[in-house]
């Protein structure tokens, strides 16, 4: 019998990519779901150069209605697949984060959910797929679709960027290793300290994102070019038929671009002048690294801790009375035009927190902290390769760690920083966690193959644009070693 694929197609088109190298690999039959906007469909779907037996297009699927909500569907949908839908919506940056463009009601935010959860309901009932790939999402109809197979036993690999920058990771769950079996037993490099820090380093998260998403752009020329080739090439047809452009005419586009260029400017000025860039620590602390917002970490994967000034007045109060808390802006958070003059006063104003500048080094902090504090990433296995604890609010794939903890309420906080106070991290154990972490990776360099496909086919980083075929045969030819490497990869993982 011929097994069933499903592909997950976003709109940085890697795995589309990567289904042009299985199909050679892998004897199936290939079925994809899409969510690209109006211009890039055409190429879609007269595309030949992988052999889907059939592609359906999300937002074809999801129309503007005023009818009111099947609850009792939602309801049954909710319990079928184990599924909950409001933390679903409430953490949709779309409908939440972006009401500048268009406010969703909550019937509005319901229709389409439902709509959603139909939509997908058909295709697992038609195609009844084994195995379905995807990216770790980041909205919540990617999320949706990502339970409801996990949850209906579709075998799930998805795509992940990891600990170590410049590799990515397969994996069946959020925050797991798919193989954890020679833990105890696996062999490992001895590294010191310093050695583990140096190896870290070489592999930079913050600096790959750096060289990839806040740089390219970042110049004011640069955007002005961005908004010219949007405006001039502005489809309106994504404001009617894609909620997630709902609301966004040229006027309202240019206008927010104006406002957040201005203020992007002035809370770099007012970050550059008052955060904190000292490094006379006279004093024991804990450090908290800041989330960028919006972001996946967060909203899908710690939904419950998406109020960061919140977290931070609460770590505050539970530090014994000589410490302070230091907590450093994420860099990555230019993206966002920066926080609000008021967010950063509010952080300065709680008597026992300093706020750090965004490109003060982190090693700076790490080696002078006593314990590191964080929601959902990757600081408290940093912490870990310099020697220090940590605390995360859910459970991630380095919770491995011994010296890794996870803090199920804030009234245990007082006397869990008291107990790791006194806790001794052993390289062993980083070692180990190390030997075990690189074997559930992939060498395939996903933020480096995303800037690739973007230069390539996004002009002045604009997504709507259309592809044409023989450019992108092109690109799967030069690209094809890299991609075959990683279709191998997807083969292991589930034969």
């Amino acid at each position: 019998m011929t097994e069933t694929v499903l592909f997950a197609l976003t709109n940085d088109y890697t795995h589309y990519c990567l289904s042009h190298s299985f199909q050679k690999l892998y004897d199936c039959k290939m079925f994809a779901i899409s969510e690209v906007t109006s211009r890039p469909k055409i190429f879609f779907q007269n595309q030949k150069l992988v052999n889907f037996e059939k592609i359906w297009f999300l937002h074809d699927n999801i129309k503007k209605t005023s009818s009111i909500p099947d609850m009792e569907y939602l309801q049954n949908f909710e319990e079928k697949y184990q599924i909950n839908l409001w933390k679903l919506i409430q953490n949709e940056r779309i409908f939440l984060y972006f009401q500048n463009y268009y406010k969703f009601s909550s019937n509005e935010m319901l229709n389409i959910l439902e709509q959603e959860c139909r939509f997908f309901e058909k295709i697992l009932d038609e195609i009844k797929p084994k195995f379905f790939f995807t990216r770790m999402p980041s909205l919540h109809h990617q999320e949706l679709l990502y339970q409801m197979c996990k949850n209906t036993n579709v075998k799930t690999i998805a795509m992940n960027y990891t600990l170590l920058g410049t590799k990515c990771m397969l994996s069946k769950e959020h925050g797991t290793l798919d193989d954890i079996s020679e833990l105890e037993n696996i062999k490992f490099e001895h590294r010191s300290f310093d050695e583990l820090q140096k190896y870290l380093n070489s592999f930079d998260l913050i600096k790959q994102l750096d060289q990839t998403i806040i740089k390219p752009g970042h110049s004011n020329l640069e955007k002005l070019s961005s908004l010219k080739e949007y405006l001039l090439n502005f489809d309106s047809e994504n404001t009617e038929t894609h909620y997630t452009y709902y609301g966004r005419t040229k006027t309202k586009v240019l206008y927010n671009y104006l406002i957040d260029f201005i203020l992007t400017k002035q809370r770099k000025s007012f970050i550059d002048k008052t955060l904190n860039r000292s490094t006379n620590f006279d004093y024991p602390f804990i450090y908290f690294p800041l989330h960028a917002e919006m972001e996946r970490a967060t909203l899908i994967g710690a939904p419950y801790y998406v109020n960061q000034i919140e977290i931070i007045k609460n770590i505050a109060k539970s530090l014994p009375i000589n410490f302070k808390l230091v907590v450093k802006e994420h860099p990555v958070q230019v993206k966002r035009s920066w926080r609000t003059k008021s967010d950063y006063n509010e952080i300065m104003n709680i008597p026992n927190v300093i706020l750090y500048h965004p490109d003060f080094p982190k090693d700076t902090l790490y080696k002078n902290c006593s314990i590191v504090f964080t929601i959902a990433g990757t600081a408290g296995f940093e912490a870990a390769c310099y020697g220090k604890p940590s605390i995360s609010l859910v459970d991630l794939n380095y919770s491995l760690l011994p010296s890794v903890f996870t803090l199920n309420n804030f009234a245990d906080l007082n006397d869990l920083i008291k107990k790791l106070l006194k806790l001794e991290v052993h390289e062993s154990d980083v070692n180990r966690f190390l030997a075990i972490f690189e074997k559930n990776i992939s060498h395939f360099d996903w933020s480096g193959f995303t800037k690739k496909l973007s230069d390539e086919f996004f002009s002045k980083s604009i997504q709507d644009t259309e592809i044409n075929e023989d450019k992108m045969k092109s690109f799967l030819e030069k690209n094809q070693n890299e991609l075959t490497s990683f279709a191998n990869e997807h083969v292991k993982k589930i034969t």
